[in-house]
């Protein structure tokens, strides 16, 4: 079946996932919701198909999300690389063992940090090679986005109640302390970023916030823990994009991704700013009031 996306259809799938990946609204539940609210059943139609151009269309998107993220903690991750450079010089007068012992006064804090990221990062690494496309197939519905959107919402405002409920006299943790259990915890709750409909950022903000982090230093975790996903995510599929099920739209993903790049940038920025005195709340109610419409229309 020849491809069929429009470049007005690519600019706002685009702009609805560069968003929303890192608004705790949940980018694949609009992937799937969006196209079928608006009638786009040249996508709707596509999306659940194990080999289709949506799906590829959407590696391009990730990794234009990705780019976006990129540039903007872009500081952050040279630091972090800088760091990884000066603990493997060490290593002649350290010895191997030195790159595992994050405790110890030796370690570099840049290389401390980007190992925690890198832990956090394997489970669901892991779990998207064995399960997304089955997930997909299975949940990838309209329907089924809009409940597992309600869903996201009560997490998000049972995370604020418990943070509140638990952390009211708790002395919050900096990303640079982060133990790598909790690394590996927080990490894990992306797994659940799998079903359409649930928030990678909002869960890994959540699980932050129950390990100790505060709104502003758990943001910067999930979207600094999120890049390297999304990109992998997007790498690994890329060729898809190459091959036959490109044909047809890879320019409208070109611009897609440059769209995605984009407001990825912007929500990164504003979000950054929004939870150093505001909270997930918002979010929540969004989640709830908009997939319970949804259910109502798709049910």
């Amino acid at each position: 079946m020849h491809a069929s996306l429009t470049y007005f259809q690519a600019v706002v799938m685009g702009l609805v996932q560069g968003f929303t990946e890192l608004f705790p609204v949940s980018s694949l539940g609009h992937g799937v919701l969006v196209p079928a609210v608006l009638g786009w059943h040249n996508l709707v139609n596509s999306q659940t198909q194990s080999q289709s151009f949506f799906l590829v269309f959407l590696v391009g998107l990730h990794v234009g999300t990705a780019l976006g993220l990129l540039f903007y903690y872009r500081a952050t991750w040279f630091a972090l690389v800088r760091g990884l450079g000066r603990q493997l010089r060490d290593v002649p007068h350290n010895g191997v063992s030195s790159l595992w012992r994050l405790s110890s006064p030796q370690i570099n804090p840049n290389y401390r940090l980007l190992f925690i990221l890198a832990l956090g990062s394997v489970p669901v690494g892991i779990a998207g090679v064995l399960l997304e496309r089955k997930l997909r197939v299975l949940f990838d519905k309209p329907l089924a986005a809009a409940a597992f959107l309600c869903i996201n919402g009560v997490i998000l405002l049972a995370g604020e109640r418990l943070r509140r409920n638990v952390g009211r006299h708790a002395r919050f943790k900096r990303i640079a302390s982060i133990k790598p259990f909790n690394a590996l915890v927080i990490g894990s709750s992306q797994i659940l970023a799998l079903f359409a409909g649930i928030s990678r950022s909002g869960v890994t903000m959540v699980t932050g916030l129950m390990v100790g982090l505060d709104h502003e230093e758990s943001a910067n975790f999930a979207f600094l823990l999120a890049t390297p996903v999304i990109l992998m995510a997007g790498l690994y599929k890329l060729p898809s994009l190459m091959g036959s099920l490109g044909d047809g739209v890879r320019s409208q993903t070109l611009v897609g991704a440059l769209c995605a790049m984009v407001a990825a940038y912007g929500a990164v920025r504003f979000l950054t700013k929004w939870f150093t005195t505001r909270t997930l709340v918002p979010f929540g109610i969004y989640s709830l009031v908009v997939g319970v419409l949804c259910v109502a229309r798709f049910a």
